[in-house]
C-alpha cells in the first residue's frame, strides 16, 4: 500500500503542477545542515545532498527510505527531489554502483531527481526528530536523554499517565497502525494461570529510540525506565527483557520512523514554499 499526504501552500494546486517557487539542492540542504544540526553527528551514512539532480528543486517527496517504489512514486510525482531518513552510502556496503543501488541510482540521475538524507540528525532533533514525534503520537513527554552524556541525543526518557503494558499496547496499535510486539518484563512459565505480558505493574518512565535500537534496552533499564520503546527485536532482547524487568514493545522499524520525515517536509514546505509530498511505502519490517 502507498499513501500519500500532499502538503502545498495552494489549495487550488493539483498535485503534479509545478511551483514557481524553486531552491537548488545545495541551498535545500544548508538549511536542513543548519536546522538539524547534521554536523556534530558521526553517523553511519552521509547526511546531507547524497545524488545531485542537477536541476532547481520546485517539487519534493518525502518517505522514510530511498527504496525504488519511492523514486517511482517521485517520477510520477514531477517531483526534483526526494528527502528520506535512510539513504544511501552506509558505511560497509560495497562502493560500486551497480547492482540494485545502480538501478536505483540511474533512474534518479535520468530523471534529474536530487536525493536529499538525514539519519541520526532526524532521529534525534528535539522537536521534529522521530523520537520527539513518536513521544508526541503516544501522548508521552520527554523528560530526558537515554544517555545524559550525549549532547544530541538519539535515544530518550519519557513519561506517560501510568497504564498498563495493554493499555500502551492499543495506544500503540492506534498510533502507528499496527500491533506490537510486546515482551512483558515478567516471564511467565506454562505452569502458571498468566501468559507472558499479563502482570498488574503501571508503566510511567519510558525508554524511547525509534528503528533497530533494541540493544539499548539495557541502558533503559540502567536509567530506571519500566518500558523501552523501539522498532526492532532481536532473539536476545526477550531475554534482557525479562531478566531486568523491563517492557519491550517492538513497534516496527519503518512505523516507528515515519513521523520525523513527514515532519521535516512539513517544515520544508512552511518556509520554502513548496509542495511536499509523504509517500508511505508499506513497510511491515
Amino acid at each position: 500500500m502507498t499513501a500519500h499526504n500532499t502538503l502545498n501552500p495552494s489549495a487550488s494546486e493539483s498535485s503534479t503542477q509545478i511551483s514557481d517557487t524553486a531552491i537548488s539542492a545545495q541551498a535545500l540542504t544548508e538549511f536542513c545542515d543548519e536546522y538539524l544540526s547534521a554536523p556534530a553527528f558521526k553517523d553511519y551514512a552521509p547526511n546531507g545532498l547524497q545524488v545531485d539532480g542537477g536541476r532547481p528543486i520546485q517539487r519534493i517527496v518525502t518517505g522514510v527510505t530511498a527504496c525504488e517504489a519511492l523514486i517511482d512514486a517521485a517520477i510520477a510525482d514531477n517531483a526534483d527531489a526526494i528527502l528520506v531518513h535512510h539513504g544511501y552510502f552506509w558505511k560497509g556496503e560495497p562502493a560500486p554502483i551497480t547492482g540494485m543501488k545502480g538501478q536505483r541510482i540511474r533512474k534518479l540521475m535520468q530523471h534529474g531527481i536530487s536525493l536529499i538524507g538525514y539519519h541520526l540528525p532526524l532521529d534525534a532533533h528535539p522537536r521534529i526528530g522521530n523520537n520527539a514525534k513518536l513521544a508526541e503520537l503516544l501522548d508521552m513527554s520527554i523528560i530526558g536523554a537515554l544517555y545524559p552524556t550525549e549532547s544530541h541525543p538519539v535515544g530518550n526518557i519519557a513519561t506517560c499517565t501510568p497504564q498498563s503494558a495493554q493499555s500502551l499496547i492499543t495506544q500503540i496499535t492506534e498510533a502507528l497502525g499496527r500491533l506490537p510486539l510486546h515482551i512483558s518484563a515478567h516471564y511467565q512459565t506454562s505452569d502458571t494461570n498468566q501468559s507472558d505480558g499479563q502482570n498488574d505493574r503501571l508503566i510511567e518512565r519510558v525508554g524511547i529510540c525509534t528503528g533497530g535500537a533494541q540493544d539499548m534496552i539495557e541502558q533503559a533499564a540502567l536509567m530506571g525506565c519500566d518500558a523501552f520503546i523501539s522498532g526492532e527485536i532481536s532473539e536476545r532482547t526477550t531475554h534482557i527483557a525479562r531478566e531486568l524487568g523491563i517492557d519491550y514493545f517492538a513497534c516496527g522499524h519503518h512505523a516507528t520512523e515515519r513521523g520525523g520525515i513527514q515532519a521535516l517536509g512539513e517544515l520544508i514546505a512552511e518556509q520554502f514554499g513548496l509542495p511536499v509530498t509523504f509517500i508511505d511505502i508499506d513497510n511491515p519490517a
